[in-house]
């Protein structure tokens, strides 16, 4: 790609990202309030109405500054990125720590930042944790890369880069990325495309790819393109825009992916070893000109990958995760996932892996969701992308 028109893609998401369009990621100009947190029984229940029935929400950390991935504590606890590189842990008693020590450098520009962050299968043996992130190179070029660490009260131990995107690329948007453990030791990794569309279809480069790792960075000898000439050994699959969710469905051990469609087109895809999920080839959605994308051939062609589900007008899908095994609950058998755009929570009800429903929660918030988890309590727990980002915890309708 010429230097204008990357010049040009970088214009484009300036706009975007001034006229608050859902992808993008806000800049946090403005000044933010320390954060502070409490415990579920101090923090006020606010009552919503859900299709279900009403639900409570709480806020437990107020004043983040765009916090993007949340894992919880075995202890009741949670640790929390901010986009901008700090990782916090709360405490189950109310307390949040300062940003703790050791964290990787972060390309906190665009989009880029402090990303996700997982325990590792081990963690009550070993205290790892794994972070994804947008990692500096020479000059202005990035690239998302992961990292392992031991945790400690004050800060990480141990920490090592175990995969790096290459090449590192001169844009500021679509590093992805979330993670996910398959529950066999392998270490699934989200990125986009960097806005380089073709760099998607192209198996020798690793943008656009959902990789598959070992838990120590070393690559499964059964990945679909180990040995393969001009392919990465590391990729899994490809033909992805821009992954912001992955989870494991825990009713099957399948890996469900949300991906950032342009204008329109947002999927649900559940990625298979190997194949090709289209983009920039095929898409449901159109470039933020209005025009057709480019390099599109339309919604469909043999040999790539149909979308699990999609969306005509893109949500601009976060996080996702699985709400399964309380068959006592209203919410059983649901799949949650963040929404920017439209600044809600979308849930799913489910009938195997058959979407058969939808509904959005927390409209009246107004703020962007950004991450998703559930707890082993049946409560959910979600992160708003704000200047002054929240923790908040959801209880679900009595049944």
């Amino acid at each position: 790609m010429s230097l204008a028109a990357r010049r040009a893609l970088r214009l484009i998401a300036l706009v975007l990202c001034v006229a608050g369009l859902a992808a993008c990621g806000k800049s946090g100009h403005k000044a933010a309030a320390t954060p502070s947190a409490r415990t579920a029984a101090d923090a006020a229940p606010r009552p919503m109405d859900s299709q279900a029935g009403q639900i409570q929400v709480r806020e437990l950390v107020t004043g983040l500054r765009h916090p993007w991935g949340l894992a919880l504590l075995p202890d009741g606890g949670f640790l929390v990125t901010e986009r901008v590189g700090h990782l916090r842990r709360v405490g189950a008693d109310g307390r949040i720590s300062a940003p703790l020590a050791g964290v990787p450098a972060v390309y906190a520009r665009g989009q880029g930042g402090l990303l996700d962050v997982v325990l590792a299968p081990d963690f009550a043996q070993s205290q790892r944790i794994y972070l994804s992130y947008a990692e500096p190179g020479d000059g202005i070029l990035a690239g998302t890369a992961v990292a392992s660490a031991v945790l400690g009260e004050a800060g990480l131990s141990e920490v090592k880069v175990i995969y790096r995107q290459e090449p590192k690329v001169d844009t500021e948007n679509h590093f992805g990325s979330r993670l996910a453990f398959d529950g066999q030791g392998h270490l699934f990794v989200s990125q986009g495309e960097r806005t380089l569309r073709p760099m998607a279809q192209e198996l020798d480069k690793l943008q656009g790819k959902l990789v598959r790792l070992n838990a120590d960075g070393s690559i499964p000898a059964d990945n679909p393109f180990v040995g393969q000439d001009g392919a990465r050994p590391e990729i899994w699959s490809y033909g992805h825009r821009n992954s912001q969710g992955l989870a494991i469905d825990p009713r099957s051990g399948k890996l469900w992916e949300t991906e950032h469609g342009p204008r329109g087109g947002d999927e649900i895809n559940l990625p298979e070893a190997g194949k090709n999920y289209g983009w920039p080839l095929i898409t449901y959605g159109i470039d933020y000109s209005g025009q057709p994308i480019a390099e599109s051939v339309g919604q469909g062609r043999e040999g790539l990958e149909q979308p699990h589900h999609y969306w005509p007008k893109s949500p601009a899908v976060s996080g996702l995760a699985f709400y399964t095994g309380h068959t006592g609950s209203a919410w059983n058998d649901s799949l949650f996932i963040g929404s920017l755009a439209e600044r809600n929570l979308i849930r799913l009800t489910l009938d195997g892996e058959r979407i058969t429903g939808e509904e959005r929660l927390l409209g009246d918030l107004g703020q962007r969701v950004r991450d998703v988890r559930v707890g082993a309590d049946g409560k959910v727990y979600i992160l708003t992308d704000e200047d002054e980002g929240q923790l908040l915890q959801i209880e679900p309708p009595k049944a």
